[in-house]
């Protein structure tokens, strides 16, 4: 299985779940990886505040650098999870058909089925916006490996 982490910028959300969701399947054959619908920090590393915050939960997202999403992704991976609703609709603006369209989901239906909540950009804000984010997105990957693990998941 493939799975693409998306966010703005591809500095504070994508990769903090790319990071996460990577620690928590070393164990299965997952790929991960992350990128941002817009092209503002392409080759930049992730934001010190999400780098800190990984590091304090014992996730190392340091080497990590920022890429802009592409229809080629629609390609190379399995699941696209957005962290908003602007990033559900710039990915979705790129989806060729139904199958590409189908692919993309918001992260946080994964631990609240259903209720279609964003991942609240951290960038303008301070450390407590980086745990809060951290938290978020640690129960939803927490959902995506119980049904990644069970088989379960559609």
């Amino acid at each position: 299985m493939k799975i693409l982490m998306v966010c703005l910028g591809n500095i504070c959300r994508s990769p903090l779940a790319e990071g996460i969701l990577k620690h928590k399947v070393e164990h299965l054959n997952v790929e991960i990886d992350s990128a941002g619908t817009a092209s503002y920090h392409v080759g930049e590393a992730p934001d010190v505040r999400s780098i800190r915050i990984g590091r304090a939960k014992g996730i190392n997202i340091s080497d990590l650098r920022g890429r802009q999403f592409a229809v080629s992704d629609f390609d190379r991976f399995d699941l696209i999870y957005v962290m908003d609703h602007s990033n559900l609709q710039n990915v979705l603006s790129l989806a060729r058909d139904t199958r590409d369209r189908s692919k993309v989901k918001l992260l946080l239906n994964e631990s609240s089925p259903g209720k279609d909540l964003p991942v609240p950009d951290p960038y303008q804000g301070g450390e407590e916006g980086f745990e809060k984010v951290f938290q978020m997105l640690d129960e939803a990957t927490d959902a995506l490996v119980k049904k990644i693990e069970n088989g379960t998941y559609r």
